[in-house]
């Protein structure tokens, strides 16, 4: 059976993991911005994303990070998480790359540094809302939970089992 409150190290990770994804995608494609825009999806639909593309359930609420550290994003009352409840929740971690592409679509020379320090600052302090969040909330949910009805457990030892038969 799996935790009430996943574990916060693993959920660290886990995110670090999906944002090094994320920031590869955005640097990956510098053109017009695309990267930004695909980092930027990636971040909002990661818990769903793999599931959609590689229809194997073990990818179920699980992005690239979650599945490495064992855990899982379930909607309200325990139930799957699609693309949509997947945006809903990750939203405010996506931010940062999505407000990256729209001013990389402005003509060079229009934006002035201080709207990347802008950015970069907004998305910062979204973070540490998070980040506290985790830990003071009783099931560890963020922002991004609150605002879908989600929250990441722990994986069972025996879902994990039944995941790498598949």
């Amino acid at each position: 059976m799996a935790k009430e409150k996943a574990d916060l190290g693993r959920r660290v990770v886990a995110g670090l993991i999906d944002g090094l994804i994320g920031a590869v995608l955005s640097a990956a494609i510098p053109f017009w911005g695309i990267g930004h825009l695909l980092g930027g999806a990636y971040i909002l639909t990661k818990d769903a994303i793999m599931l959609e593309l590689l229809k194997d359930p073990a990818w179920k609420g699980r992005s690239v990070g979650k599945r490495v550290m064992r855990l899982k994003v379930v909607g309200p009352k325990g139930s799957d998480i699609d693309i949509g409840l997947s945006a809903k929740r990750n939203w405010p971690l996506a931010l940062g790359h999505l407000l990256s592409f729209i001013v990389v679509l402005m003509p060079i020379g229009t934006i002035p540094w201080s709207t990347w320090s802008l950015i970069g600052s907004v998305s910062s302090v979204i973070g540490i809302i998070e980040i506290i969040l985790m830990l003071t909330d009783a099931q560890g949910r963020r922002l991004g939970d609150r605002l879908a009805d989600t929250r990441v457990i722990e994986e069972a030892q025996e879902e994990h089992s039944a995941c790498r038969k598949l």
